[in-house]
């Protein structure tokens, strides 16, 4: 399936070529590169081989694998651990509330692929490594971060798998999920947690230890937190009684929305609050994201405020 032309699905031409000029720059010194700084300052010590990248016009040709160019006629570099700038992972949340559309033309996970793969395809042309990693209930996908080119196709073919999976009642689980990531990724990286933080109410506090406990662990940490605007966050539903269903539980419930609607905006506000004020005191960056607003034009938005924090 990664060599299938479907597996370009989520990479959208006209977002791309809207891309190009931007670059996801890290606010926060990592290990392994300087902000804004495309060369790092450990390379030729103590590295590590990680793998083979084509040659390009100024590489120095001591790196060049000659036994590889006997085989394949070809210039092939050897590429090490510390040559990578920045690793890069977009953990994002495949639970069953995730395929939600409401008045969306995309469901949050269609959107999230979007915005996960624009992020790898960005990673990749500033020769950056990039990973991603798939969770619900617990971590079930982990694809590590690698700078090949050629890697952006496999990304997107496991996009694909995740979105084609047949539904099920899966909860989200982001607290223990997001503490198995902390655990798993060894070396400080940036990484970019892509949610609808339907996490049971009582979790909110575990899920939000969990985000501390990756910056803890040295590593830059962003949260785009991707609802549908509309239905999700005004509540804007036909005034009639209508059957609501959790799609994570099962559990039903009817009611008119009117009666509802002053009391739930309140609380997704203040919930909203209440995280986004958390994350700021812990520099975790939180972005609002309504999966009516094209996602590029969402993406680039946020890429400009951060490109402006630099």
């Amino acid at each position: 399936m990664a060599d299938s032309d479907s597996s370009l699905r989520y990479l959208d031409p006209v977002a791309v070529s809207e891309l190009a000029t931007m670059e996801l720059r890290a606010r926060l010194i990592v290990e392994g590169f300087i902000t804004g700084l495309h060369r790092s300052p450990y390379h030729g010590f103590s590295v590590e081989f990680a793998e083979h990248r084509p040659y390009n016009p100024g590489d120095e040709l001591r790196h060049v694998d000659w036994k590889v160019y006997a085989k394949t006629d070809r210039f092939y570099v050897k590429q090490y651990e510390e040559e990578t700038n920045l690793r890069h992972y977009v953990v994002l949340d495949t639970s069953s509330s995730m395929r939600y559309k409401g008045e969306a033309e995309l469901s949050k996970l269609e959107y999230g692929s979007y915005l996960a793969a624009a992020l790898h395809n960005l990673m990749l042309k500033q020769r950056d490594a990039t990973g991603l990693i798939g969770f619900d209930e617990t971590v079930h996908t982990l694809r590590p971060p690698k700078a090949t080119p050629g890697y952006l196709r496999q990304l997107l073919a496991t996009l694909e798998q995740m979105n084609d999976q047949e539904p099920e009642e899966r909860r989200t689980s982001a607290a223990a999920a997001l503490d198995e990531v902390a655990e798993r990724i060894g070396r400080r990286s940036l990484v970019v947690v892509i949610t609808d933080l339907f996490e049971n109410v009582a979790a909110h506090d575990d899920l939000l230890k969990s985000l501390r406990h990756l910056r803890h662990r040295g590593h830059e940490v962003v949260v785009f937190h991707v609802l549908e605007g509309e239905t999700e966050r005004q509540f804007d539903f036909p005034d009639r009684p209508m059957l609501f269903r959790d799609v994570e539980t099962g559990e039903e419930v009817t009611l008119q929305p009117a009666q509802l609607r002053e009391h739930y905006e309140e609380a997704v506000e203040h919930f909203t609050d209440t995280f986004r004020r958390n994350c700021l005191e812990h520099d975790i960056d939180f972005a609002e994201l309504d999966t009516n607003e094209a996602y590029d034009t969402a993406l680039m938005a946020y890429l400009n405020k951060r490109s402006r924090l630099v």
